[in-house]
């Protein structure tokens, strides 16, 4: 894995944190990761399917 640095709002960290105090992730960067996928899946690898 490569490292990247991003700029979030303070609301999407407080959403990340969140999200991990829930237990639904153990770390923001597992939280990034999975949205990161879901997005390509569905941006970019069913649009190339659907071609």
């Amino acid at each position: 894995m490569k490292l990247v640095t991003v700029l979030l709002p303070e609301a999407y960290l407080e959403g990340l944190d969140e999200l991990v105090r829930a237990n639904m992730y153990p770390s923001r960067s597992s939280v990034i990761r999975s949205s990161v996928r879901d997005l390509l899946k569905k941006e970019l690898w069913e649009n190339k399917r659907n071609r």
